[in-house]
């Protein structure tokens, strides 16, 4: 249940194929670069628990990074490549990595960031030539200098990577180290195998970026099952279906903004592609409005499969179509335990009443360096969330409202931003919204509305009318945005999930109010 282990069956077979160029790395080639750089990185006096980060960009050699540390029995982070200096030397200096490795693309953050990250014993860069560049040894020649025989012990390695900031200062989720042997499959892959047909021959699309929980732990998981990971650099609508019919793609994984993208293009462009390859699809890491929803499975056909769950990897909640059809709006029944909905008092409210979402056969885990958020995530049952906020209908299936941070209280109402975000997105001028809080003096605070149009000439007055009156055909008035402004981009992380906080802060910021 690593590449090693299809390596020796199946030496040629393909293990990562970069979508848009066809670049590829064998099974056979993956191992034996794998064990390189666990070489290089026990070499270095890294022993198994201990910490290497890196910050690369989608591209070929990103998957023997995570495999060369998972065969070392290291923790591994990987950072955005969107972080500013300062945002990466945080998560640097903070996971307490001994090793850092960045390429040429993101250079210039890795040079601004040696002075902050003392930790760092050793640097290197990929794709940077024979030199390297400024305290930063050349990746490629200080690999080719190990040996490529496997470590003599190998225990599998851990990831522990940072939350994407949406509502404060990153943080990183520590998963407890243990001495595991290496064929030991993880838990996704035990949960992918098992619910989405991840086997050996699946060739599996990844348009996200891979330094992402998700994208990460589904690419590996489909190594450990033996399939292809076939990458994009970043994702477009439009070249996600060419790829899917010139690769015939069987597996994939999504988020909603991407399902959306792919539906408003035109249909002579949708109906363009054969898409009848794809066997399972499956999304996440945010609601999926129920129109967006259903059009999906009405196109690729009862394929799309949905979860819940959080990097911190405490808890897991499942649906295929069939039961979404049955039960539209729900991310599906817990597979791992009981579910509990509780009020602010910590006590649990009655079947079909919104709170937060505790999970009780939880795997444990910390907030790293952050006591007092791990401490808020338990519940003095011994259950833990991540924060968000649902609730359960009589059979099980738990829906989604919405982060409990976002929550807006207008008027003495409780309001979640979610619908009205749902029903903004799916209006045709929309390209992304998001909703929130602002202050206000009759009401404490009000529904405010920025959004991002098809067509920015459109931004304006009657644009804003027009979308309001829209929200109010589908919703109560209170959960409607009074006002809208429009912004060319919105700050969406490249997984879909929107930095809200950052246009809530500057909206408070501009009343000279703090929040």
């Amino acid at each position: 249940m690593y590449p090693g282990a299809h390596a020796a069956e199946a030496p040629e077979r393909p293990a990562v194929v970069m979508a848009d160029t066809g670049e590829t790395i064998s099974y056979a080639e993956l191992d034996e670069r794998a064990n390189r750089l666990a070489n290089l990185l026990r070499s270095l006096g890294l022993q198994a628990g201990d910490h290497v980060a890196m910050c690369v960009e989608n591209q070929i050699r990103f998957l023997e990074l995570a495999w060369g540390a998972h065969y070392a029995g290291l923790i591994y982070t990987f950072c955005s490549t969107r972080l500013t200096p300062g945002e990466l030397a945080y998560i640097v200096d903070d996971c307490g990595a001994r090793v850092f490795i960045g390429s040429a693309r993101t250079a210039d953050q890795a040079l601004a960031i040696v002075p902050d990250t003392p930790k760092v014993e050793a640097r290197f860069v990929l794709d940077a030539g024979p030199d390297g560049i400024e305290d930063h040894e050349s990746y490629e020649a200080a690999l080719a200098e190990q040996p490529a025989e496997p470590l003599e012990e190998r225990l599998a390695g851990v990831d522990m990577l940072y939350s994407s900031g949406t509502t404060g200062t990153p943080k990183g989720v520590a998963i407890q180290f243990a001495e595991t042997p290496l064929e030991t499959p993880t838990g996704v892959t035990v949960l992918a195998m098992g619910l989405l047909g991840f086997e050996p021959g699946i060739r599996y699309l990844s348009p996200a970026p891979l330094y992402h929980a998700a994208p990460l732990r589904f690419c590996m998981s489909t190594h450990q099952a033996g399939g292809t990971v076939y990458v994009m650099e970043s994702f477009d609508a439009e070249r996600s279906l060419a790829l899917i019919e010139e690769h015939k793609i069987t597996h994939s994984q999504w988020v909603p903004t991407m399902f959306i993208r792919m539906l408003k293009l035109p249909e002579e462009v949708r109906s363009r592609y054969d898409v009848s390859s794809m066997q399972m699809m499956v999304h996440a890491a945010a609601p999926c409005p129920v129109p967006a929803k259903k059009a999906i499975i009405d196109w690729f056909g009862p394929v799309v499969h949905e979860y819940y769950a959080g990097t911190e990897g405490n808890g897991f909640v499942y649906c295929n179509s069939e039961d979404w059809l049955a039960h539209p709006g729900t991310v599906g029944r817990s597979v791992l335990g009981p579910l509990h909905i509780c009020d602010e008092n910590g006590e649990e409210v009655p079947t079909g009443e919104s709170g937060t979402i505790w999970f009780e056969a939880a795997q444990q885990f910390e907030y790293h360096n952050d006591p007092e958020k791990t401490r808020a995530s338990r519940h003095p049952k011994g259950w833990t969330t991540l924060g968000d906020v649902g609730r359960l209908d009589e059979d099980g299936f738990l829906y989604l409202t919405d982060r409990q941070a976002y929550m807006i209280i207008t008027g003495g109402v409780n309001v979640y931003p979610q619908e009205a975000e749902n029903v903004l997105a799916m209006h045709p001028a929309v390209a992304d919204a998001a909703v929130f809080g602002v202050p206000d003096d009759d009401f404490g605070e009000a529904v405010k509305a920025v959004v991002e149009l098809v067509d920015p000439a459109e931004a304006g007055p009657d644009m804003a009318a027009e979308l309001i009156a829209h929200c109010r055909s589908q919703l109560a008035d209170v959960k409607c945005p009074r006002s809208i402004d429009f912004r060319e981009e919105l700050p969406r992380h490249a997984t879909g999930k929107l930095y809200k906080r950052l246009l809530k802060d500057e909206y408070w910021a501009d009343a000279g109010r703090s929040i």
